[in-house]
């Protein structure tokens, strides 16, 4: 028979705090479960305590006729880019009569769910991360230097127009996304793409929920004569264009695409960091309140590598 926890006021509290390296869990499972990070859509740096340079190599001419001397041959470019995460943090109070009855469900095994929460503070902290989760996804494409945010591969991109190493825009970038026009768009998006970068295995074109759904609509023989192999709205069809991956993000804004390399974006976080930190307060045996009191610190932050190796559509220099 499992035991259940009596929320009474007479109970001991429950105050619960992690800190350091014992809360990376709680702040993994919170930030990697943006779905950019947990499909590892990007190149996660999962212990930058402070910043991190980001070093990529270019280089050019270095196959040369052989002589009995070292010859230097070619040329070598380092690109060097800073990936600052930036500190951030959950307060909220939460009552516990909203959460209480939900728990005892999932305790009681009245759930569909694999893993239950340990206990209370679990469940919440679980919550919290859950929203958490949504905002760091939101943050990853669209984020600003604002409040709550961290600024993000959107604002990247188009910070770098003209400069030596300034995107690429694709041609017709400044109309919406329809499913008359999903076809030719990722085909601009395609050819626009360098010959360097064309070919490679982790080259995949990062979509929007709305292109995501247009290419899908696109597809099921709604524009064009004809369906992917005759199955008209039934089923879903495959993500790839021209054997590109097209990789569902759920933070981009919605008539945007991004083509480049996964290797070629980083999302940086001090996982094992004396700054993460996550509390959960019982506020009963203080204020004599049914509330609880969950606070999160942690760090998040991503940095592009070449942005000369990025195409971009819906985005403006």
């Amino acid at each position: 028979m499992k035991k259940l926890q009596n929320f009474t006021a007479g109970n001991p509290n429950i105050t619960t705090t992690y800190a350091g390296e014992a809360a990376a869990d709680y702040i993994a499972a919170a930030l990697l479960s943006a779905k950019t990070l947990d499909n590892q859509l990007v190149t996660i740096k999962p212990n930058v305590k402070f910043k991190e340079v980001i070093q990529k190599l270019d280089v050019s001419g270095i196959v040369q006729d052989a002589s009995c001397d070292f010859v230097t041959s070619g040329s070598v470019a380092v690109t060097e880019r800073i990936l600052e995460p930036k500190e951030l943090q959950v307060n909220l109070s939460l009552c516990k009569q909203q959460f209480v009855d939900s728990w005892e469900a999932l305790s009681l095994g009245y759930s569909a769910f694999d893993e239950i929460p340990r206990n209370f503070t679990d469940y919440l902290v679980s919550y919290v991360g859950g929203q958490v989760a949504e905002a760091t996804e939101q943050s990853i494409w669209t984020g600003a230097a604002t409040n709550g945010q961290f600024a993000g591969f959107e604002g990247i991109l188009t910070d770098s127009s003209g400069s030596s190493d300034s995107a690429i825009f694709a041609t017709g970038s400044n109309y919406a996304l329809t499913k008359e026009n999903i076809v030719p768009t990722l085909t601009a998006v395609v050819d626009s793409i360098p010959d360097t970068v064309y070919g490679k295995d982790d080259l995949v074109i990062y979509a929007s929920t709305k292109a995501m759904k247009t290419w899908q609509s696109s597809q099921s023989g709604q524009v064009n004569v004809g369906s992917f192999n005759n199955q008209l709205n039934v089923g879903e069809k495959p993500a790839n264009f021209q054997g590109i991956e097209l990789v569902h993000a759920p933070g981009l804004s919605a008539d945007v695409l991004i083509a480049g390399q996964k290797s070629n974006f980083f999302f940086g976080t001090g996982l094992l960091s004396d700054r993460n930190e996550v509390r959960v307060l019982d506020m009963a045996n203080l204020d004599g309140s049914q509330n609880f009191r969950v606070i999160m610190r942690y760090t998040a932050g991503v940095q592009t590598g070449i942005n000369a190796e990025v195409v971009t559509f819906g985005l403006l220099p």
